[in-house]
């Protein structure tokens, strides 16, 4: 379980998504709230942003490698 104040690297790269990529690539809005979502199966990472301008869905997809 991780200490309080400290963030798993699951939220760490949604809080990036939402830092880095917050320009709507299909109409240009800068979205100042981005608010990407996440949820994990065990296997596979998947991030998602709809644009509250256009409706233009941006998605992001990491496999999980396990041993």
């Amino acid at each position: 379980m991780a200490a309080e104040g400290t963030k798993s690297p699951l939220r760490r790269l949604r809080e990036y998504y939402d830092e880095a990529e917050p320009t709507c690539p299909a109409c240009g809005y800068v979205d100042q709230a981005t608010g990407w979502t996440g949820r994990t199966d065990g296997q596979q990472v998947s991030y998602r942003h709809k644009c509250p301008s256009c409706g233009a869905v941006q998605e992001r997809e990491l496999d999980v490698c396990r041993d």
